[in-house]
C-alpha cells in the first residue's frame, strides 16, 4: 500500500469519517502536537491535513484509506 504527499485519504474519527491530504510520511519515531509516535519502515505514520478544518494530525498507515 503506502501513500504519497498530496494523496487524498479518508480516516475515521469519533465524529465519523473525515478526509484530507497527505502532507508527509514518517518512518522514524517523532513527536507531533505533544504526542509521541513510534514509526518505522514497517509501520509508517502519515501527517494529514483535514480538508474541512485544515487541522493536521498523524495517523498510522493502517488507519488511512485512499479516496477514489
Amino acid at each position: 500500500m503506502g501513500f504519497s504527499k498530496g494523496d487524498e485519504v479518508a480516516w475515521s474519527t469519533s465524529q465519523g469519517e473525515t478526509h484530507g491530504t497527505v502532507q508527509e510520511r514518517r518512518v522514524r519515531d517523532f513527536t507531533f502536537d505533544g504526542q509521541r509516535f513510534r514509526a518505522s519502515d514497517d509501520e509508517p505514520y502519515y501527517v494529514v491535513e483535514s480538508a474541512k478544518t485544515g487541522a493536521k494530525a498523524a495517523h498510522k498507515e493502517s488507519a488511512l484509506r485512499k479516496r477514489s
